[in-house]
């Protein structure tokens, strides 16, 4: 039930969600985040809901709003920087050092 699968940014939270069609969460990534960057910090899918690509749905929005922001992206979690590494179209969201 790929489709099922719902990824919004929780701002009071400081993260993003994934959740199914009866509100379950299924996964999150927390984040901090300023006017001119975003930084990833920790990415994790319930055990219950793994294997089923939620964290790459959920790195995808992210990501797609932090392009749709203006925000330049830190990746500090381990799973952003595979994510950055196999997804070569958002490498323009790469804050330069």
């Amino acid at each position: 039930m790929d489709n099922d699968v719902t990824v919004a940014d929780a701002p009071e939270q400081h993260r993003y969600e994934a959740r199914d069609a009866s509100g379950a969460l299924m996964g999150i990534a927390t984040y901090r985040r300023t006017s001119e960057h975003i930084t990833f910090l920790h990415t994790e899918t319930m055990p219950e809901f793994q294997g089923r690509g939620v964290a790459g749905k959920v790195a995808k929005q992210s990501l797609e709003d932090a392009r749709a922001a203006g925000l330049k992206v830190r990746p500090a979690c381990p799973y952003y920087i595979q994510y950055f590494e196999k997804h070569p179209e958002y490498a323009d969201l790469l804050e330069s050092k």
